[in-house]
């Protein structure tokens, strides 16, 4: 018994420095968008490796606990919940490297300013890291209280994703050169906004370990 306690542990400890990861990589991603750092993108390009060997790593590992150790009841959820959230925390990862490619390409760098505020990116990303940084909170301490606050932060993104729609559209009408960036544009915010459905997943699976209930909130997520 003591033996799988120190195994659950380190598993746990493992996907902490995986969060940790995770988190710096979209901070930033937002440091680089927001201030056209090239050499800060080009070093989230490069770190996304490591999120990748944290991913295989902690999956085979939790593989051989259920093997070793047949863990049943809270257990068991723990790690069904642990191998859904590393491959969710993989996900954000390549998101943030997408964000740090659009800054590498430097090809849309047009768009006026003024824009870029309406769109509210900045707010988006500290959305973003509030959820995820609530989330490995909500895991450490077993607190599933948070979940409805983390849950409604989601709701908040979707609607700075919907409003971008209608900003981006009446910029490309006003001047259709812009069409190529715009679009470009849309599809970051558009990484944004699966993002926070990513988190939104995470949060479900600590309630799923921790209370044993399971959340449907009606979105697939990619």
């Amino acid at each position: 018994m003591i033996h799988t306690e120190k195994e659950l542990q380190y598993l746990k400890e493992e996907v902490n420095e995986m969060w940790k990861l995770a988190l710096s990589q979209l901070e930033k991603s937002k440091q680089a968008l927001l201030t056209g750092d090239f050499e800060l993108a080009r070093e989230i390009v490069s770190r996304e490796k490591r999120v990748d060997a944290f991913e295989l790593k902690i999956e085979s590992d939790c593989e051989n606990y259920i093997a070793l150790y047949s863990p049943v009841a809270v257990d068991l959820r723990l790690v069904l919940s642990l191998i859904k959230i590393i491959i969710t925390l993989e996900r954000i990862g390549d998101f943030a490297e997408g964000i740090a490619r659009h800054v590498i390409d430097d090809d849309c760098n047009k768009i006026d300013t003024r824009v870029i505020e309406e769109l509210q990116i900045e707010k988006m990303f500290d959305t973003l890291l509030t959820m995820l940084s609530d989330c490995f909170v909500a895991l450490e301490t077993e607190n599933t209280r948070v979940s409805g606050k983390i849950l409604s932060k989601d709701d908040e993104i979707d609607t700075l994703y919907r409003n971008s729609l209608a900003i981006l559209t009446r910029c490309m009408e006003n001047d259709p050169k812009l069409i190529h960036c715009g679009l470009k544009l849309l599809l970051l915010i558009r990484k944004l906004e699966r993002i926070g459905d990513h988190c939104s997943n995470i949060m479900e699976e600590i309630v799923f370990y921790v209370d044993a209930k399971v959340l449907k909130h009606g979105k697939q997520t990619e």
